[in-house]
């Protein structure tokens, strides 16, 4: 049997993640031909089909997705050897999942002050923590910052830094300025994020259980318009204190102290094959001392 190489595992992967032989063979700057008798030689050195044939489309067939973590393994230890042995500028961006209050409030600093100036800026994607999970899971990012503490047992994490929740009530709310005992809380109408993102899952995990019955007027899937609803009158929320900070100060709304103070963490997560990646052992090492 022929000896495989890095160029049909790389062929592979891309088109593993593209579904598409033209798509693919422009990122790799090569012939739609060249794509598909790649995947054609790799399928017949290992004896197995790796794909489902549809229309306009290749999915990853049970054999294809058994492959494709090693072949990522393999192509991200080829990285760091050049990484190792050739100093220089990272030539193909990351692909970097983040979560609402991360990617709105904290991803910008980052990427401006604590992002190595030699590389292209990386691929992002917005989306609750659920959703990146899924990503990572699926081989569609290379890393994401979360902030659910419900993390996959395939994926590796890496606690990053902390982030304080904060009960918020309309500006002029009775209890407003106040410590808030729990059966203060009873009966107070509840604006919050969708399900399965990381600030519901701290309201679901953290305050419901306090509360004998918990009214949800409303859910949105930002936390700008969940801050902005809670100015408008129609209920408290639970929010990081990084996206309510700026309406605290202006006194759109206000903060309730509960009755302990609630810290989440904060987590850089990625699949175990994307370990040896050199840039991602070097961001670890960046955005540890940031605070």
């Amino acid at each position: 049997m022929a000896e495989l190489s890095l160029r049909q595992l790389r062929v592979f992967v891309s088109v593993a993640h593209s579904g598409n032989l033209g798509q693919s063979a422009e990122a790799l700057f090569l012939t739609r031909g060249a794509v598909s008798q790649a995947i054609k030689a790799l399928e017949q050195q290992l004896g197995v089909a790796l794909f489902e044939r549809r229309t306009q489309r290749l999915l990853l067939n049970s054999q294809g997705r058994q492959l494709l973590p090693l072949a990522e393994a393999l192509l991200a230890q080829e990285q760091g050897v050049q990484a190792l042995f050739h100093s220089g500028a990272l030539q193909i961006p990351l692909r970097l999942g983040a979560s609402t209050t991360i990617g709105n409030y904290l991803l910008p600093t980052l990427l401006a002050q604590h992002w190595p100036g030699e590389w292209p800026l990386p691929q992002v994607q917005l989306a609750n923590s659920e959703h990146l999970q899924q990503a990572l899971l699926q081989r569609e990012l290379d890393l994401a910052l979360v902030e659910s503490e419900s993390l996959h047992s395939e994926l590796s994490r890496w606690p990053w830094r902390e982030d304080e929740m904060v009960l918020i009530a309309p500006a002029d709310h009775p209890l407003a300025g106040q410590s808030a005992a729990w059966s203060a809380l009873e009966g107070q109408p509840w604006v919050l994020r969708e399900p399965r993102s990381g600030s519901r899952a701290q309201f679901d995990h953290r305050v419901a259980p306090q509360l004998q019955r918990v009214q949800v007027v409303l859910e949105l899937g930002q936390l700008e318009a969940v801050v902005r609803a809670v100015a408008a009158g129609l209920g408290l929320s639970l929010v990081s204190r990084l996206a309510c900070q700026q309406a605290i100060a202006q006194g759109q709304v206000s903060e309730l102290r509960l009755p302990e103070t609630l810290v989440r963490r904060l987590y850089l997560v990625h699949p175990p094959s994307s370990d040896a990646l050199p840039a991602l052992q070097r961001l670890k090492g960046l955005w540890s001392g940031e605070q």
